[in-house]
């Protein structure tokens, strides 16, 4: 093939690679409820699915034990939004004892950034005579909040529909989703993606059951920490704080957010909130060096930079949740970039 030939199907490959790539990340975004419903159904499976598996080593048919585990979570997380809703109702009861320290804090800053401004006015040249000052307000401002609520509690409602569903079904169809998924492909190639298959079940497996390890640590160690302070509302505010501690970078100052709310109430000086600022943080440094990579990191290899990557991508395409996915959605691609010959230096650099 001619020199001129190659360079214009290289060029070609590239650019079809360049346009399925935004197909497929726009699809993500415009899809992001559905899929994140999905993604989160089948992590729930694959983290149920020995509980589902001993219920049959006991002769308990697959479907039934799988219908008795769905309906036992389902029980246990209605339970725990039960508590924190009654938890969160009390603290709503008790808004206005917490907004004055807020209020007071929030109006100091103000009054600073008058101060700074009208100095800044100072130096600046006067209006010329006659010149027009238009100014452009934002419109339907309730209307937006409003439509934004609803788009919200929609995907929620839709999450909340439909993950039960997915998650018997999968558990209770393993089999035949295994069978039909080897089907997809030829008969010289099923071994390859049996192996891929059965590294993705180990990776997620593990993971999930680490993350779910190391957040019990940190809840409890937060709850006790909170208790042994006299910290009000001391299991919600440890739940939400020990949850947003396992976010690898950011959790650090997100789980400083719940005591910082509570505690307004309770201390006036900034001496308690260094304490618990700093004891945060130690939980933080010792989950990320000694106990994620201890119960977690010896499956999901993943280098720093490409963590971080992860985070910032799928936090930008799905928000929250896209930070509780980035890290096992980087890991499955990782194990498939090993499977797949022309990906290898792909696989290599996630890991490096």
């Amino acid at each position: 093939m001619p020199v001129e030939e190659t360079k214009v199907v290289s060029s070609s490959s590239v650019s079809s690679r360049i346009i399925a790539a935004g197909i497929v990340i726009a699809f993500c975004y415009w899809a992001s409820t559905v899929l994140v419903t999905l993604l989160v159904a089948v992590l729930m499976a694959y983290f149920l699915d020995p509980v589902v598996t001993w219920l049959e080593s006991l002769h308990i048919p697959r479907a039934l034990g799988s219908l008795i585990i769905v309906l036992v979570t389902v029980g246990l997380l209605l339970m725990m939004g039960y508590s924190l809703i009654a938890r969160a109702d009390q603290f709503g009861a008790d808004w206005p004892k917490y907004r004055a320290p807020i209020r007071a804090a929030s109006q100091a800053i103000e009054n600073r950034m008058e101060s700074v401004e009208s100095h800044v006015s100072d130096i600046e040249p006067a209006e010329k005579a006659g010149e027009r000052i238009v100014t452009v307000g934002e419109s339907h401002t309730v209307r937006d909040a409003l439509m934004g609520r609803l788009s919200s509690l929609y995907a929620f409602v839709l999450a909340a529909t439909f993950i039960p569903f997915l998650l018997f079904f999968m558990l209770a169809a393993k089999r035949q989703v295994w069978h039909a998924t080897m089907q997809l492909f030829a008969p010289g190639e099923r071994t390859q993606v049996r192996d891929a298959l059965a590294d993705v079940t180990q990776v997620l497996r593990s993971y999930l059951m680490g993350t779910a390890l190391v957040g019990l640590i940190l809840i409890i160690a937060s709850w006790l920490f909170f208790w042994g302070l006299g910290l009000d509302f001391p299991f919600l505010t440890g739940l939400v704080s020990g949850i947003c501690n396992l976010i690898p970078y950011l959790g650090v100052i997100m789980s400083w957010v719940p005591p910082l709310l509570v505690g307004l109430k309770q201390y006036h000086t900034v001496g308690p909130f260094v304490g618990i600022f700093a004891m945060l943080t130690f939980f933080h440094i010792v989950t990320a060096n000694l106990l994620i990579p201890a119960l977690v990191g010896w499956r999901v290899r993943l280098n720093a930079l490409a963590l971080t990557i992860s985070l910032l991508f799928w936090g930008w395409m799905w928000g929250a949740m896209g930070l509780i996915l980035a890290i096992p959605i980087t890991a499955v691609l990782k194990v498939v970039c090993d499977h797949v010959e022309s990906l290898h230096p792909v696989g290599r650099w996630l890991s490096a």
